[in-house]
């Protein structure tokens, strides 16, 4: 009879299936948009059917929305819809993460500051699109402003993917990482049913020569 981690390794996908996945959910959003999401970084996570790989496939599918957006122009139905469907994907798959891994993470002291950093990111990343939200879609400085919340995002998930999930994989047995997945896949399905768009202005701290 195979092992639990025999099995795991039956269901793993080739690493190209598994980004295809997670651009052909945000693409169904707007089938007519290019999702030019260009070379990602090299990670042993994608196709891996526990927590880590779950959360890479979503990695995929918001880099492509964030692809497309940048394919839109003006204040258009399509722009305002795929900027909803990012910001839910966005707020539900942070706090799921962290009710299903960061939170089992800072249990032990060795993870602690990463789990508290991609928290701390979460909380900056939300704010960026709240602040988008509250801004005119119509204005050229609209997509300005937007593409620093893409080089932002972008840096915080190649960080998970290369090192904050690597150390925290170290600390999670086998039995741990099928019952997070089953978690966060029940919360991120909750937690995107009730997000909501938040519009509010980041006003930048002026610093005194």
């Amino acid at each position: 009879m195979p092992t639990a981690k025999h099995s795991a390794k039956l269901k793993k996908i080739s690493p190209r299936i598994a980004k295809a996945v997670g651009v052909s959910k945000a693409k169904a959003v707007a089938p007519k948009l290019a999702a030019r999401i260009g070379s990602t970084p090299e990670t042993h996570f994608r196709g891996n059917p526990d927590i880590f790989g779950r959360l890479v496939e979503d990695h995929d599918r918001h880099r492509a929305l964030l692809a497309m957006i940048q394919e839109t122009h003006g204040d258009s139905a399509v722009r305002r819809t795929l900027f909803l469907e990012l910001t839910k994907e966005v707020k539900a798959h942070a706090a799921a993460e962290e009710q299903a891994l960061w939170s089992s993470v800072l249990r032990d002291p060795k993870t602690t500051e990463d789990a508290r950093h991609a928290v701390a990111e979460h909380k900056q990343i939300d704010d960026l699109l709240a602040d988008l939200a509250a801004r005119d879609m119509a204005s050229p400085s609209w997509l300005r402003r937007f593409e620093k919340l893409k080089e932002k995002y972008l840096h915080h998930i190649r960080e998970e993917e290369q090192e904050q999930f690597v150390a925290a994989e170290k600390m999670l047995s086998p039995a741990d990482l099928r019952h997070l997945r089953g978690v966060f896949n029940r919360r991120k399905r909750e937690e995107k049913a009730k997000a909501e768009i938040t519009k509010k202005i980041k006003h930048l701290a002026r610093t005194r020569l």
